[in-house]
């Protein structure tokens, strides 16, 4: 009777696997004071803004976060926060500090969009190393264009390829406008819109005219709804707060 042994093949080295990136959270927040606030004693006022101010702060050391005024520019908002973190508690810890405080039953969140950072299709992918747009990392310029922004359903039933051949025009029209500066953000499942595109620039002509040859593109077809349009300006908040008699 023979004796069979079997075999065993050394087991193959396998690489760990490389850790993914870390995406943020991306919100911006726009915020109407009621007039009533107005009307109560200044030192009350003066009170509430020293709270709202601090929180500010607070959390601006632990995330990402900017504010822009639109006051005389929209009617229906008088400024923005932009806030980018990798910890949803920080979003909502920030809107829940922003309730409790003294200011707070007189802000009120005229509308809010979430995205998430992501790496884009058409552009490629980073092989190595940090990929920059998985950060939110502003250019602190003068204006900042923010809008949700959705495809229609037919422009995801395009082949990979049709669609990158359209995004590089969209893109090479971007080039020529070296003033301005895109920050593209995620939003499916998240929230109503698809994309959240946040454009920087001091020029604010240029990104007129940029969105206007953007029409032009052969992608601006398939593009199903891009407003609300928001002109935000950048502007430290205790200013605007000042501004709008806060």
């Amino acid at each position: 009777m023979t004796e069979h042994t079997t075999i065993t093949a050394p087991a193959l080295a396998t690489a760990p696997a490389k850790p993914k990136q870390p995406r943020q959270l991306v919100r911006f927040t726009f915020y109407k004071l009621d007039p009533h606030w107005q009307l109560l004693p200044i030192e009350q006022r003066q009170q509430g803004k020293q709270e709202v101010l601090a929180l500010y702060e607070e959390h601006g050391q632990q995330s990402l976060l900017r504010s822009f005024s639109l006051y005389g520019v929209r009617s229906d908002c008088d400024f923005m926060l932009w806030q980018a973190t990798y910890d949803i508690n920080d979003l909502q810890g920030l809107s829940s500090k922003l309730r409790r405080s003294s200011m707070g039953p007189y802000l009120r969140e005229t509308h809010s969009m979430l995205s998430m950072t992501k790496r884009s299709v058409y552009v490629g992918k980073h092989s190595r190393g940090h990929d920059p747009r998985l950060v939110i990392t502003p250019d602190d310029k003068k204006y900042l264009f923010v809008y949700p922004f959705v495809k229609t359903r037919a422009w995801y039933a395009l082949p990979l390829e049709d669609r990158k051949r359209m995004m590089n025009e969209h893109i090479k029209v971007g080039i020529t406008y070296p003033s301005v500066t895109l920050n593209t953000t995620y939003s499916f499942g998240l929230d109503d819109q698809e994309f959240v595109v946040a454009f920087e620039t001091d020029n604010i002509s240029d990104f007129l005219d940029l969105v206007q040859e953007l029409r032009e593109t052969e992608a601006s077809r398939y593009t199903l709804r891009d407003t609300p349009m928001y002109t935000c300006v950048a502007r430290p908040l205790d200013a605007i707060f000042e501004a709008i008699g806060a």
